[in-house]
């Protein structure tokens, strides 16, 4: 473990560290804030997983969830979206490559090779995190933004009793039926051969459910928001019978703005599930 920065923020710790990932087969880099309590024993922790074009730094600086992660005691974990490094196969479309790793475990040529996201975010870091920090494996919640809202509610559902709460701003929600986001899974996974049921929000709610509360923000303004599909997301909300909320906020793009703007209200939720 590489210690590549360490600021002190709101009380606690913003740090940035590298490592080398045994899932990835390269270096990986993710931010870690550790609120003040975090010296005093294991905290509760909230995964953040960005989207598309987007490293461990943009929400990090961007999303202004260190102040309430502080007000609530809670530890925030900023993955990277993607492999990155020679060697590590990239493509000129933002959609996929470096940046764009989309939280699966690639099998097709150039991509099998590094990018597997799904073990990277959802087995490896996670032990390497709380092996290595006042982090507690009992209590965690999940949250993500875009590409990263399409992966924090894929394996909030893969994982039964791992995450106490879900949420996500202007999520991929059915990426089986959107263009825009099949195309690069297809290059992942290959065509004909993904299981949509593991990688599709709205399947997988249906398929294996989700025994805690659910949070999605979505606003209209969003350039993105026919291919983000939030009403087949609502339609398996209300199918399942899922307690969950989804907000439609009048006139809110898909930027860190429109991040920023709700993040407090997402913090505070995930405080309720953690501390509950």
């Amino acid at each position: 473990m590489e210690t590549l920065s360490e600021n002190k923020c709101f009380g606690g710790m913003q740090g940035v560290y590298r490592h080398a990932s045994d899932a990835c087969k390269c270096d990986m880099t993710f931010g870690l804030f550790l609120p003040e309590e975090a010296g005093d024993g294991p905290v509760p922790v909230l995964w953040y997983l960005s989207g598309l074009t987007c490293t461990h730094e943009n929400a990090m600086v961007k999303a202004g969830a260190q102040q309430w992660a502080a007000e609530q005691g809670i530890a925030l974990v900023f993955p990277d979206t993607s492999p990155r490094g020679a060697g590590v196969a990239d493509h000129e479309m933002y959609n996929l490559g470096m940046g764009a790793g989309f939280y699966v475990n690639a099998t097709e040529d150039p991509w099998a090779a590094h990018y597997r996201m799904w073990d990277y975010v959802a087995e490896e870091l996670p032990r390497v995190i709380v092996n290595t920090f006042a982090v507690d494996e009992e209590r965690q919640a999940i949250c993500g933004h875009s590409m990263g809202g399409h992966g924090a509610l894929t394996i909030a559902m893969a994982y039964p009793g791992r995450f106490a709460s879900v949420s996500a701003f202007a999520p991929i929600t059915h990426p089986s039926q959107s263009d825009w986001a099949k195309k690069p899974i297809h290059a992942y996974l290959g065509e004909g051969k993904v299981d949509w049921t593991r990688h599709d929000a709205c399947l997988s709610l249906r398929a294996n459910g989700f025994k805690g509360p659910m949070l999605i923000d979505q606003g209209t303004g969003d350039q993105f928001i026919d291919s983000l599909m939030p009403e087949a997301l609502a339609a398996a909300i209300t199918e399942t019978r899922h307690a969950g909320i989804l907000r439609m906020q009048g006139g809110y793009d898909h930027s860190y703005f429109f991040v920023s703007t709700f993040m407090e209200d997402h913090v505070a939720f995930h405080a309720e599930a953690l501390y509950g």
